[in-house]
């Protein structure tokens, strides 16, 4: 999963998974929050450290947020072909120690965990060592600001999520984030935006394809995404809270 970037673009090679980078300064948030409130990318430029839209109208971070309407996000939700089976009814998150001794990653897990918990799925999730586990998932660490996991494989999630240690440095709720989505993986969600990643991501349209595993528009979610609109877009930002939009509620809900 990306840090998420509008204009200086990251990339990632990994079609399947998810990576981030470093913090993004003031400027580069503005123009994140302009291209989310509905500002074409090349109606957007910096000059002398500040940000102008229509080449003449100068807006301050302040400005930039107050475009955004709360409440009004909406994301497309797609998963792949496979699904975890109804058989499994307790999935155990084991992390390492070495993940346990970052902090906020740990407490970034025990906020994920809940999210699942909390919507009243076929399964729940505990944080491991745990007895009675239908299915277990490593939590593990790796470098970088950002995580990976894969896809869902003969009815049992992903057996592992990495987590860039350099998440340390971000609040819990980024850590929150970044670890719902990779569960999210091994569930079966593909990203929201996989059909053009500069959604999330900025830089040039980048389409993840269907790949080998698939690209399932779930039904009863939008058909358009947004920044800040799903846990399941390619690219996260520093702001993200943590927590489901509506329309990761309804596509958890409509798969388990």
């Amino acid at each position: 999963m990306f840090k998420r970037a509008a204009v200086l673009a990251v990339s990632c090679g990994a079609v399947l998974f998810g990576c981030g980078s470093e913090q993004l300064p003031e400027n580069e948030e503005i123009v994140s929050n302009l291209i989310e409130a509905g500002f074409t990318a090349n109606d957007i430029m910096v000059v002398d450290d500040a940000v102008y839209v229509g080449r003449d109208a100068h807006v301050t971070l302040e400005a930039s947020r107050e475009m955004l309407q709360p409440g009004t996000e909406s994301a497309e939700q797609y998963r792949t072909t496979n699904l975890v089976s109804t058989s499994v009814t307790k999935i155990c998150i084991n992390p390492t120690s070495q993940f346990n001794s970052y902090t906020r990653l740990s407490q970034g897990l025990d906020a994920a965990i809940e999210n699942y918990n909390s919507q009243g799925l076929s399964f729940t999730m505990v944080r491991g060592p745990a007895t009675g586990c239908s299915a277990n998932i490593a939590a593990k660490t790796t470098s970088g600001t950002g995580g990976s996991a894969g896809f869902p494989k003969g009815g049992k999630p992903y057996g592992t999520i990495n987590i860039g240690t350099g998440l340390n440095t971000y609040s819990v709720d980024v850590n929150e984030h970044v670890i719902t989505h990779e569960l999210g993986h091994t569930i079966g969600f593909r990203h929201s935006d996989y059909y053009d990643r500069s959604i999330s991501c900025g830089g040039s349209a980048a389409n993840e394809g269907a790949s080998n595993v698939g690209a399932i528009h779930i039904p009863g979610t939008p058909t358009t995404a947004n920044v800040g609109g799903s846990i399941m877009n390619s690219c996260f930002r520093s702001s993200e809270s943590g927590e489901w939009s509506s329309s990761d509620r309804t596509a958890l809900n409509a798969l388990y």
